[in-house]
């Protein structure tokens, strides 16, 4: 049993009865033979008294022998049944000797369902109605009955003690149903307690082993993120260098030269410091100190000068310091989509325009250039590389989205689509 505070504490009510059905028997009769040694005018026979104190002994050495014999017919058994008759038939001869005797019959009230067998018909239920025979006579003034008036108190007090024993029976089978209920239930509820423990216990080794996975696709993701800051960055910046100075060979104007020479060192040094700063996990240059704004304007400005073409930046809403890697995110993608045109469109004019609306906040690249079938571009083209797939997957690593759309001879749309992240 367990108490109100969660302690366990000893079943005892079992083995009372336990000890209870072993010696009641014996202590009733022992009790009742005294009583009867104390009464004498109740059995006034000498020689009634003599066949009493015979059939106590007879029942000392029934019970003596069925304790010896008994535990080899555990339960309810025949052996038990003919042990409860034996019994039953000497406590209903003493009573007939001596009323008091009805202490000793009455032990049959509670043993009855451990001896007897249980069968459809529930022939245990007899045992106690048995029993209630001799009680109902004893409370009547003895057996036999003397008098017509004795006859009707003995058959109205038997009815009286079938009906307490059947309300008896009754509640007590609902209580040993309760308690079978009740047994199931634990042992369900221990087998549910088992499940769980070994749902926990595969829960916990899916976990490690998740965790072992996102480690693994975490070093992969890292290892994508730098390849494309090297592309976004000094790949670029060594492509620009390298276009500058291819100028520089082909020209004999000493001025254009040096004009191209200074933009090649330019770009070197803005590599250089991007390079770092991707070692260093930094933003990109220009946003820790000026923001994302500020740093898409340089770089739309000297995107045009670099290549010569009309590009204007423009800004809407209400501008917010952005969380580091959402802005980074944002200027790698104008960065990227600003090659693309470069490189692809033969465009003579871009348009980039960030707005900040509620709660995110878009980038859109947009240029009048040769524009493109996205359904026509090779597969590595829509899901890898660098290009397309790599902006895609940086506005997703955020939560965002990216969007294309392009016509041939329209142009083309990039539209990049975040949450609104603060600064901490």
């Amino acid at each position: 049993m367990t108490d109100e505070a969660g302690t366990t504490e000893p079943d005892t009510s079992g083995r009372g009865w336990e000890l209870f059905r072993r010696w009641g028997p014996h202590a009733m009769l022992a009790f009742t033979a005294v009583l009867a040694a104390a009464t004498p005018e109740l059995t006034p026979e000498p020689g009634e008294r003599q066949a009493a104190a015979a059939l106590v002994g007879a029942a000392a050495v029934l019970h003596l022998f069925w304790d010896r014999v008994g535990r080899r017919f555990p339960g309810r058994s025949p052996a038990g049944t003919a042990y409860y008759v034996l019994r039953w038939a000497l406590g209903f001869v003493l009573v007939w000797f001596n009323p008091l005797f009805a202490f000793y019959a009455a032990v049959g009230y509670f043993d009855a369902e451990e001896l007897i067998p249980r069968g459809r018909r529930a022939w245990w239920r007899l045992g106690p109605l048995a029993c209630a025979v001799p009680v109902a006579g004893s409370q009547s003034g003895g057996l036999p009955p003397q008098s017509p008036g004795q006859w009707g108190l003995f058959c109205g007090l038997l009815v009286v003690n079938f009906a307490l024993i059947g309300v008896t029976t009754h509640f007590n089978e609902q209580q040993e149903e309760r308690s079978r209920a009740r047994a199931a239930a634990i042992v369900e509820l221990e087998r549910a307690n088992a499940a769980l423990q070994q749902a926990l216990d595969e829960n916990a080794a899916l976990h490690a082993q998740l965790l072992h996975q996102a480690r693994e696709a975490g070093i992969a993701d890292e290892r994508r993120r730098l390849a494309a800051e090297i592309h976004d960055t000094l790949a670029q910046g060594l492509t620009g260098i390298i276009a500058q100075l291819q100028v520089v060979t082909s020209t004999d104007d000493a001025a254009v030269a040096r004009t191209h020479v200074e933009r090649a060192a330019d770009l070197a040094r803005r590599s250089l410091g991007e390079a770092r700063r991707s070692v260093h996990n930094l933003a990109p240059a220009g946003l820790a100190e000026e923001g994302l704004p500020r740093a898409l304007s340089e770089t739309v400005d000297g995107w045009a000068e670099q290549h010569g073409l009309r590009a204007g930046f423009t800004l809407t809403g209400d501008a917010e310091q952005l969380h580091g890697e959402v802005a980074a995110t944002l200027l790698r993608i104008a960065q990227e989509a600003l090659a693309n045109v470069a490189r692809h469109a033969a465009a003579s004019r871009v348009g980039v325009t960030l707005s900040f609306m509620g709660e995110e906040v878009t980038l859109d690249v947009r240029d009048d250039g040769r524009g493109f079938d996205p359904d026509t571009l090779p597969p590595r083209t829509r899901t890898g590389g660098f290009g397309l797939a790599g902006m895609r997957a940086r506005a997703e690593r955020i939560a965002g989205s990216l969007a294309v759309e392009s016509e041939p001879g329209q142009g083309t749309a990039v539209s990049a689509r975040v949450p609104l992240v603060r600064h901490e």
